[in-house]
């Protein structure tokens, strides 16, 4: 075997039996003396691993001092990796600058809202608007491109690590030049733009020089939202910069060779605008690490259907993963038995073509000497390495998946911009949650068998039959407009409160709410009405009884009709959830936080099907398609067995089954049939 087959996107798509789904995790060997490495060799085939991420933080180590080079170390891995058959994704070793660098050229460091520049010794020291950090930088990446481009071994690049994760803001002099010239840029050199684009006559902000604009730092008062909001964007664009540069270099120098970075699509993924950089990629790549709650395996969801919406639907990888504990949370739970095999074949349900952990040998010192790995403190002859070679040796069974699609015919609109905006201060209720919204809507479309793909607004709709838009607080004229047309069209659309309020400079759209949807729900509200925490209202209808808190609005029908009411409270007898006939489709609107319970009843009726046709509670049902085969993903989370409909065979066991499924209390099937 070579590095040929791992090589995304057009060779993994086109394989569909033939090699296995990528297996590995990050290899950190300069941690080690080099006796170690065969060892890990040894064990790593043994356990499956076909793929490791290779020099993700060691710049330091290939550049101890300026002008010195030290790659005989990193040969020597690559090396052996080969003569192993074990492909590599190689790190650029970007992601923190030597002590070296930040020593001699302190602004490199980045600089917080108080002021206060970040000091070397933890990870991601640079700024992304340091023209030195630049400059070294691609310096090192063209000597990695010169020196592995035709290794054997290769199979992938991986640009910086996590780009973004901690060092997304920075707010000293040289990103306030830089984000001077971004603003020149964007508003065509005219400060009367600008000023017209932020409203700064709103509190005696009118610019009259450039050199006035200065990054929102701290102040005593909320800051200009425009002002905010155009940061946010000129700091993701300064990290796609650094990210286009690293490939521009690569693509130059191994025109061949695939690149991908890898994005956190939720929490500490908030300040990059994804959907932007996904063009430049020739693979999306994620990590995810599991919420130490009991509904993770919702979140895992979202954020795996969210990699797959970024990808468009085409294969993905996921770059990183715990095999148990992390080790940042004030408490890191370890998995609970059979958790790691569920967790990974829902990656897989939902699009991966691969699965890697950080890392592949647990550390011994460092930051990170308590994440858990595939091969851990304990060695070898531990029950986590006989899981992990478990896991590889089953998923070598799963070859056939390899480049299928998932079938999903519903859209969640997922955008970064809103995400921004929507969490700023100075809103009628300043504790709503963007993500958290998003993410009480997809649970409740996991709970009912329903499949997501987890989009940015300006996807292509056609071909959804639901549409769910979340709190889409900000949205342009013409994504609000292909929202109505896929209605028009046929698609059933929901629309929840807060959303279409702004235009994408964060200014108020005029005329009476929800904005930019007004028109399709046929409905208008005059004036916001959250509750305080300890009011709450009833309401009655397609929902059900409940009584809901956090928010609700008066509603005025144009020409929707009401499918719940007001029961009490200042607006008893008031619509507050709406349809709308649209052209082939149909519209809703609620304009109320609903509980768990009336959003699976509101559900069952929007999307015109029986609760009775739901899942048994805790088994996610998500099914990949090629061709020729569908592949029925079957991934019990509860504590007893459950029995579906269905047949084909286990590709994990073997087993033939006939008209029923039975999967096991905790466990999983992956059965193949022929379409």
């Amino acid at each position: 075997m070579t590095a040929e087959w791992i090589r995304w996107p057009a060779n993994v798509v086109a394989r569909f039996g033939g090699e296995p789904v990528a297996f590995g995790g990050d290899y950190n060997p300069e941690q080690w003396d080099e006796h170690v490495w065969h060892e890990d060799v040894r064990l790593m085939r043994e356990a499956g691993v076909n793929l490791v991420t290779v020099g993700v933080f060691s710049w330091s180590t290939l550049q101890p001092e300026p002008g010195r080079w030290n790659f005989g170390w990193l040969d020597r891995v690559l090396d052996l990796l080969h003569a192993h058959d074990i492909a590599v994704d190689l790190a650029t070793a970007t992601a923190s600058p030597p002590p070296w660098l930040t020593t001699r050229f302190p602004e490199v460091l980045p600089v917080d809202r108080h002021g206060r520049t970040m000091a070397q010794g933890g990870r991601q020291a640079w700024s992304p608007s340091s023209l030195v950090y630049r400059e070294h930088s691609l310096e090192l990446v063209e000597r990695m491109a010169g020196r592995y481009g035709e290794h054997p071994a290769l199979a992938l690049w991986h640009v910086s690590n996590e780009l973004g994760g901690h060092n997304s803001r920075c707010y000293g002099e040289q990103s306030a030049a830089a984000f001077r010239a971004w603003l020149r840029e964007r508003y065509h050199d005219s400060l009367d733009e600008l000023n017209a684009a932020w409203t700064t006559a709103a509190w005696s902000q009118t610019y009259s020089a450039w050199t006035e604009i200065q990054p929102p730092r701290l102040t005593f008062t909320d800051s200009n939202p425009t002002q905010e909001l155009d940061f946010d964007r000129f700091s993701s664009d300064r990290l796609r910069e650094q990210l286009r540069a690293e490939i521009a270099v690569l693509r130059r120098v191994t025109p061949d060779i695939p690149i991908t970075t890898n994005m956190v699509l939720f929490d500490a993924g908030k300040n990059m605008d994804y959907s932007s950089w996904t063009a430049d990629l020739d693979l999306v790549a994620s990590d995810h690490y599991l919420r130490p709650t009991p509904d993770a395996h919702v979140e895992l969801s979202f954020s795996a259907d969210r990699a797959r919406g970024l990808a468009r639907g085409g294969p993905w990888l996921l770059m990183e993963t715990a095999t148990g504990a992390t080790s940042w949370r004030s408490v890191n739970p370890a998995k609970r038995p059979g958790q790691l095999r569920r967790d990974v074949f829902a990656h897989v349900a939902r699009g991966s073509d691969g699965i890697c952990f950080f890392q592949w040998r647990a550390a011994r010192a460092g930051a990170e000497r308590f994440h858990s790995a595939m091969l851990p403190h304990a060695g070898a002859g531990s029950r986590k390495f006989r899981e992990v070679a478990a896991l590889g040796a089953e998923l070598a069974s799963c070859s056939e998946v390899l480049g299928t699609r998932v079938a999903a015919d519903c859209a969640l609109l997922f955008s970064e911009e809103s995400w921004w905006a929507a969490e700023r201060a100075s809103h009628p209720h300043n504790g709503l949650s963007y993500a958290e919204t998003a993410l009480g809507w997809h649970r409740t479309l996991w709970e009912a068998g329903v499949t997501v793909d987890v989009v940015p607004p300006s996807a292509d709709l056609s071909g959804y039959r639901l549409i769910v838009v979340p709190m889409l607080y900000l949205i342009s004229d013409r994504d609000a407009a292909a929202v109505a047309a896929a209605a028009e069209a046929g698609a059933t659309v929901l629309v929840s409160y807060f959303s279409g309020i702004v235009d994408p400079l964060d200014r108020v759209r005029l005329g009476g709410y929800p904005g930019a949807f007004r028109d399709l729900l046929g409905v208008r509200v005059e004036e916001f009405a959250p509750l305080a925490e300890a009011d709450s209202v009833e309401i009655d209808g397609v929902t059900g009884p409940a009584r809901v808190s956090t928010w609700h609005e008066e509603i005025e029908l144009t020409d929707a009709v009401a499918e719940a009411r007001y029961l009490d409270g200042d607006f008893a007898g008031a619509p507050a959830v709406t349809r709308a006939a649209r052209g082939a489709g149909e519209a809703w609107y609620v304009g109320v936080e609903l509980p768990a319970d009336a959003r699976a009843r509101l559900l069952d009726a929007v999307a015109k099907r029986p609760s009775a046709g739901r899942p048994a509670d805790g088994l996610e049902v998500v099914t990949r398609r090629s061709a020729g085969h569908a592949y029925l993903f079957l991934i019990n989370h509860g504590d007893t067995e459950v029995t579906v409909q269905g047949s084909g065979t286990d590709l994990l066991d073997g087993s033939v089954h006939e008209g029923k499924i039975t999967v096991p209390a905790g466990g999983v099937r992956v059965v193949g049939s022929a379409r």
